[in-house]
């Protein structure tokens, strides 16, 4: 199997990026913000998935190997091929497609082109208890949160309880954060 490619961008088209490697061009589909980001004659790298079906052979990449990981998840649900994973994946970053999937946000998934309502919830099923914990909720202009605040006590306080993050950050919303960790939980209890 191909396992990455490593070479010059000669062609863009329609998603996908011919790559040239000393001579042999690969042909590429890959995930919108990859095809956006890169421009003819750079040299990149992309990790593969090598799809082989009866009629056809196909190369699908991913600038990062999270992507590739994730990539290869969604399409072990049923009804999710490489072409619509890759649509999934378009919609963000991997990092935000598996916050979404954690989250159980299948309305996110479902805006991927291709992906109707049951794909989606299929998707969110399969897969949230796979993925992760969410490490965002609910902020969708904020920046990714890419790790746990360790640092907030009461918020570790309230999850040992048995509280999710994302409602245990909602809780602890508008708890003055210079209180005592042990009165922002009673506060945040109380809510």
């Amino acid at each position: 199997m191909i396992a990455h490619v490593f070479g010059k961008v000669a062609e863009k088209f329609n998603g996908s990026l011919v790559i040239d490697v000393h001579g042999v061009g690969y042909e590429v589909s890959v995930a919108a913000g990859d095809f956006d980001a890169v421009v003819l004659d750079q040299d990149v790298k992309f990790y593969t998935y090598h799809h082989v079906r009866e009629q056809a052979e196909e190369l699908f990449g991913f600038s990062s190997l999270a992507a590739k990981k994730m990539f290869e998840m969604l399409i072990t649900v049923q009804g999710v091929g490489p072409k619509a994973a890759l649509a999934i994946l378009s919609l963000g970053d991997a990092e935000q497609v598996r916050n979404a999937i954690a989250n159980a946000d299948s309305a996110f998934v479902q805006k991927a082109a291709g992906v109707g309502k049951k794909t989606a919830e299929r998707v969110v099923v399969d897969l949230s208890d796979k993925v992760g914990l969410p490490t965002q909720y609910g902020q969708a202009d904020a920046p990714v949160q890419t790790e746990l605040n360790t640092s907030d006590e009461a918020l570790e306080a309230l999850m040992a309880l048995g509280y999710t993050l994302a409602d245990a950050t909602k809780a602890l919303e508008n708890v003055d954060v210079n209180l005592p960790t042990a009165q922002r939980v009673t506060e945040a209890l109380k809510r």
